[in-house]
């Protein structure tokens, strides 16, 4: 019957991969004596690369609708580097990128080698990520089930676990057929029906990189993102859900317009074939290799440099939280907003094609910041909060769904007003 059951719901929703491309079945339900009581669901959604001010341009009629009636932020502040898997990663351990060890979307490990974010066995590999625990491992522990549609860290087996319901990261998957996804988890009987979900978008961070932020490209992608979002609304207005539902949804990174000659050229600085280039982009990273004075070529680059500064890892400024990881580059040369660090051959390579937005850049930068709103029962109706830094979602979360937080970085009381009196 569980079978056929199982047979009828793939059959019925328009993202089969849902189903058939399960790799983790859900766990059992919990005994009657370990059986949580039900709690509120708690979608995570995040729209990758969606500036704080982005939603001022008018395309995010679905978005503004959720901040009219919820909890809509100034900005969230990312953790430095402000890139893509070390602040997912951040949003669902509470740990800087310094303390869970995704330092950078490209990063070396003494045991474990090289990781990048095309590498999929890397990707896939628990022993890069578990010195975090995300809120999907904390969430099975209690008696809780979890569902990732997409988020950084999910396809792995961290401490030897996954989520209940998760899908390795899929680029063609179009934004509806994730909404869909995500919806058919909700649609689970009651004993398989998880409590925590992600919901992951990706177009507008796409668009930014390729076209720059400030282009009719990103405007286009920030009305589809929307319209898929206004898609999942419908859809939980129709299961009677969406006044039942917590929602938070948020960006990991704002995004700058770089144009192509802003470029400074590593080569042109130091010999290459004097260090191990670890990471190039927004924030370089260097390493020695054998037979080659390091500290020369730190002490060159520590000078002031034209468009970019340099510290050794020990000197990193305080206010970043960086460098005491060991995957983190002993050299670390940061870019000022609007410039990138690469290499002649890199570009030659690229054939000149570079990316005309980027983000990686210092973290208090104003167009580096996240979009934040929330909405749900649990929050409050139709406030502006200020300013606060994204290490503060995770025990938000935590308290949300009752479960008690790992060491992390953030505060909760810090956020605790966003939430209404009796939920606080």
């Amino acid at each position: 019957m569980k079978f056929l059951f199982r047979l009828l719901l793939c059959s019925l929703i328009a993202f089969s991969a849902g189903c058939a491309n399960q790799p983790s079945p859900a766990r059992p339900a919990p005994t009657a004596s370990t059986a949580k009581p039900a709690v509120t669901p708690l979608l995570l959604i995040s729209i990758d690369g969606y500036r704080a001010d982005y939603i001022q341009r008018g395309l995010s009629p679905a978005l503004d609708a959720l901040a009219n009636d919820g909890v809509h932020a100034a900005s969230m502040q990312p953790s430095f580097p402000s890139l893509t898997f070390p602040n997912h990663y951040t949003i669902v351990t509470g740990l800087r990128p310094d303390h869970h060890g995704i330092v950078n979307n490209t990063m070396v490990d003494p045991v474990l080698g090289k990781f990048s974010l095309s590498d999929r066995d890397a990707v896939g590999d628990g022993r890069w990520w578990d010195q975090g625990t995300p809120l999907w491992i904390t969430a099975s522990q209690h008696g809780l089930k979890s569902a990732t549609m997409f988020w950084p860290g999910s396809e792995a087996g961290i401490h030897g676990q996954h989520p209940d319901f998760w899908q390795p990261y899929d680029g063609h998957v179009t934004p509806d057929q994730r909404v869909d996804q995500v919806l058919a988890w909700l649609d689970l009987p009651a004993d398989q029906r998880p409590s925590f979900l992600t919901l992951y978008f990706d177009e507008v961070d796409h668009a930014g990189h390729t076209f720059g932020p400030d282009t009719p490209q990103v405007d286009q992608a920030l009305r589809e993102t929307d319209a898929a979002l206004a898609r999942l609304v419908q859809g939980l207005k129709q299961r009677g859900l969406f006044d039942r539902v917590n929602m938070i949804v948020l960006a990991d990174h704002g995004m700058a317009s770089v144009p192509a000659q802003n470029s400074i050229l590593l080569d042109k600085v130091i010999p290459l074939t004097r260090v191990d280039v670890v990471s190039l982009g927004v924030l370089a990273g260097l390493n020695p290799t054998p037979g080659h004075d390091f500290a020369k070529i730190e002490a060159q680059l520590e000078k002031p440099q034209r468009h970019m500064t340099c510290w050794d890892k020990s000197r990193v400024p305080a206010r970043l939280a960086y460098g005491s990881n060991p995957r983190v580059p002993q050299l670390l040369c940061l870019a000022d907003v609007g410039w990138r660090i690469t290499t002649t051959d890199f570009i030659a390579k690229k054939h000149g094609k570079l990316s005309l937005g980027e983000h990686g850049y210092d973290n208090a930068s104003p167009l580096m910041q996240a979009v934040f709103v929330a909405h749900g029962p649990a929050f409050r109706e139709g406030i502006k909060v200020a300013s606060f830094p994204n290490v503060d979602v995770y025990p938000l979360m935590t308290h949300l769904l009752g479960l008690p937080a790992a060491a992390n970085d953030g505060d909760y009381q810090a956020v605790k007003d966003m939430l209404r009196p009796e939920a606080q």
